[in-house]
């Protein structure tokens, strides 16, 4: 789901861009460091495709049971095998929303007159909340793995 949010936020980004595309502003609210719309596209493309790929294919691993490691620590009806699979791929779900709120703020750098870049603080804020949690989450299932180890015989 969070794969057809991004590729619908980023082809509706990347229509509305002029042919120079600003990313960073100086003060007077001049384009400082600028890319052309294509750049834009293929470079967004291939950080969304690296970074799911990289972050999905530990989740294939521990699904596939791909080694001898990986059917020990996490067999298969295990519990803790559900939760890390879970917290995996719900964390591609929250950096593929992190890309679309980054396509937004290129957006609205680039189209000052549909939307501040003001508007977009609250969502800021967010991504460094979401992203806390999500390793506090990932620390919590790992204590629990470690802790239900320690107390088998």
């Amino acid at each position: 789901m969070s794969v057809l949010f991004f590729v619908f936020v980023f082809l509706y980004t990347y229509a509305a861009l002029p042919d120079l595309v600003s990313y960073q502003l100086n003060e007077d609210g001049v384009g400082v460091k600028i890319m052309t719309k294509s750049s834009f596209f293929y470079a967004g493309i291939i950080i969304f495709l690296l970074l799911n790929v990289l972050l999905i294919t530990p989740a294939k691993l521990i699904e596939n049971q791909s080694t001898a490691n990986l059917k020990r620590l996490f067999p298969t009806g295990d519990i803790f095998r559900d939760y890390i699979l879970t917290w995996i791929y719900s964390f591609v779900g929250i950096i593929n929303v992190s890309l679309c709120i980054l396509g937004f703020f290129v957006h609205s750098i680039n189209n000052q007159n549909e939307m501040a870049t003001s508007e977009f603080t609250f969502f800021f804020y967010l991504v460094p909340i979401f992203f806390v949690v999500w390793i506090l989450g990932l620390f919590w299932i790992l204590f629990q793995k470690f802790k239900s180890i320690q107390g088998q015989p």
